[in-house]
């Protein structure tokens, strides 16, 4: 089995990862800041004698370089990053540091220490706001946030680096992203979890616009394993894949989910509908099946059942 180096393995998405890594039988050796990332996502895997957890921060110079030279891993995900469009457009610098500096860092270790593939979270906000859909790996990018900028500008890093080097990179775009251990109380939440905790504690949800409006909502245990395929699956090659669900679920779709469950909390209020949102999205899932085999298994409505039995 591998050994594979896992950033922001304490955050959602790395924290499920590091759970099917383990699960798969092989080593996995995890870094999270704790910026975002919580030790407690991480319950299950710190009981796994094949699991071992730094505190470091991977944007910091040379910390991620001296990670790497002592795990000697077969492969690493790099899921460490400043996660919210909102926070990009507050602090530039910042998603500068942690989405675009610490790529190179990343890169640059993989290079040196002869790391043979580097799994890199990208996103949908490359494409911008397109009526172009469903959206796929040709459709123009034109990233409107600093956030979706520097996740493409660290694409064409790690690709150039995959042209130049004997590495194989896989860049995931992923979509709207959802499931257990997405922090509600985080102002950067998506959607769901916030609507999950509303309706726990009997309150209604607000929508702004009438509802319509759609996203392609991925289980995050879908997206945990197109990140453990493109880790560890023989003789894929390098490029880029959404990972996505190919299916547009509405607002209106969802908050009737969540009725469903939950038939005693009041009905959600409309609003007028926010300036600058997108209205429609939805992915294109043929390159990754076709070069993963990855296909997404998990349904909103399952996804939307298990938030509600476990929170």
């Amino acid at each position: 089995m591998s050994h594979i180096l896992v950033t922001g393995a304490a955050g959602f998405i790395g924290s499920h990862t590091v759970d099917q890594l383990l699960a798969a039988g092989h080593r996995v050796t995890g870094v999270d800041s704790f910026r975002t990332g919580h030790r407690a996502n991480l319950a299950n895997a710190l009981r796994e004698p094949a699991f071992a957890l730094h505190e470091a921060d991977v944007a910091a110079d040379g910390v991620v370089d001296g990670l790497v030279a002592a795990a000697k891993p077969d492969a690493v995900i790099h899921l460490a990053a400043l996660v919210s469009v909102q926070e990009s457009i507050r602090n530039p610098d910042l998603n500068y540091t942690l989405n675009v500096h610490a790529v190179q860092f990343v890169a640059e270790a993989a290079r040196r220490h002869g790391v043979a593939r580097l799994v890199f979270a990208s996103s949908a906000a490359v494409y911008g706001d397109t009526a172009d859909l469903p959206l796929h790996e040709r459709s123009a990018v034109q990233p409107i946030s600093p956030y979706g900028a520097a996740k493409l500008a660290a694409e064409a890093i790690l690709l150039g680096y995959a042209r130049s080097f004997a590495l194989t990179v896989r860049c995931h775009r992923y979509f709207n992203v959802f499931g257990p251990r997405q922090d509600p109380a985080s102002p950067y939440s998506g959607v769901i979890s916030i609507f999950n905790r509303r309706y726990r504690e009997g309150l209604g949800v607000t929508i702004y616009g009438d509802g319509s409006q759609t996203r392609d909502f991925v289980s995050v245990h879908d997206v945990a394993r197109a990140n453990v395929l493109a880790a560890t699956r023989p003789g894929i090659p390098t490029g880029v894949a959404n990972i996505c669900t190919g299916r547009a679920t509405s607002l209106r779709e969802v908050v009737a989910e969540f009725a469903r469950h939950h038939p005693a909390v009041p009905a959600p209020r409309f609003e007028a509908a926010r300036g600058g949102d997108i209205l429609h999205s939805r992915g294109d899932a043929t390159l990754a099946e076709r070069e993963l085999g990855f296909r997404a298994r998990v349904s909103v409505a399952d996804g939307l059942a298990e938030l509600v039995r476990t929170g």
